[in-house]
């Protein structure tokens, strides 16, 4: 594929990339803005569940992203600037160098996404998420563990913010989800769908590394601080990670792996 050169900051070929961090905050109509070489390379891979429109990157690391630039679809052109047009277009230095727009995948129904799921599948469902780093950081786990799906509740930030793809190391490009339901609604399909429903909580005097392993399983995780609603705990199987010293935190990220290497190992 042959690299457009851009020489002017204000080239309206690459207006999609202006104003990164403003743009962030009000969205863009079913597109994302992804950053860096890793979260490139998924977004360009056969993995990628999202289609990628075009890149901009800067001229000093096209050499070294050849690969990249030549497993991009026609249809996305890859645009190259020197570090100062590309500064001027994202609105700050933006020391990787590499921006991607992309297409967001579609959020299947979750009836539908459930159906396909074989007799062992594990899924995660995140309830009031509302912190991009542990969005991130659910999904990079969810990709690490094998995990069949993330479900989202209504409640949750959105995994395609750029910080939060950057976190999950492009895991939210790969990983099938399901979004816009209510916490109680996702427990009623999950249930409905033969899934055992466990909600992890500090308060559970069920020790995660007595759970028995095996069938169709979720992991339901809550925002740090006020964890997961009592009438929704209510409706699950609660479960805990057992700490020393009376200490009773974890990273709701961090916790969600260490469930997720407990029913996947």
């Amino acid at each position: 594929m042959a690299v457009i050169p851009i020489d002017d900051p204000h080239d309206a070929r690459v207006a999609a990339f202006r104003d990164i961090r403003e743009r962030d905050l009000t969205g863009r109509q079913g597109l994302f803005v992804a950053e860096g070489e890793v979260v490139l390379r998924v977004l360009a891979s056969p993995a990628s569940l999202c289609r990628p429109v075009a890149a901009l990157i800067a001229e000093k690391r096209i050499a070294a992203l050849a690969d990249i630039v030549d497993a991009f679809p026609p249809e996305a052109p890859v645009y190259s600037a020197i570090q100062a047009v590309l500064d001027g277009v994202a609105g700050f230095h933006l020391h990787r160098g590499i921006l991607a727009l992309g297409y967001k995948s579609v959020a299947r129904p979750l009836d539908e996404m459930l159906a396909e799921m074989g007799e062992e599948a594990v899924v995660v469902v995140a309830c009031c998420i509302g912190n991009h780093d542990n969005m991130g950081g659910i999904f990079r786990a969810a990709a690490a563990f094998g995990a069949a799906a993330v479900l989202l509740d209504d409640q949750c930030c959105d995994p395609f913010y750029r910080k939060a793809i950057r976190v999950s190391v492009g895991a939210v490009l790969r990983t099938p989800m399901s979004t816009g339901l209510a916490a109680d609604d996702l427990v009623d399909g999950l249930k409905a769908a033969d899934f055992r429903v466990l909600a992890m909580t500090p308060a559970s005097t069920s020790p995660l590394h007595l759970a028995p392993r095996g069938g169709r399983l979720a992991i339901v995780l809550g925002a740090e601080g006020p964890g997961l609603p009592p009438d929704l705990l209510a409706r699950c199987e609660p479960i805990g990670i057992p700490m020393s010293g009376g200490f009773d935190s974890l990273n709701v990220a961090t916790a969600g792996a260490i469930a997720l290497h407990h029913f996947t190992r």
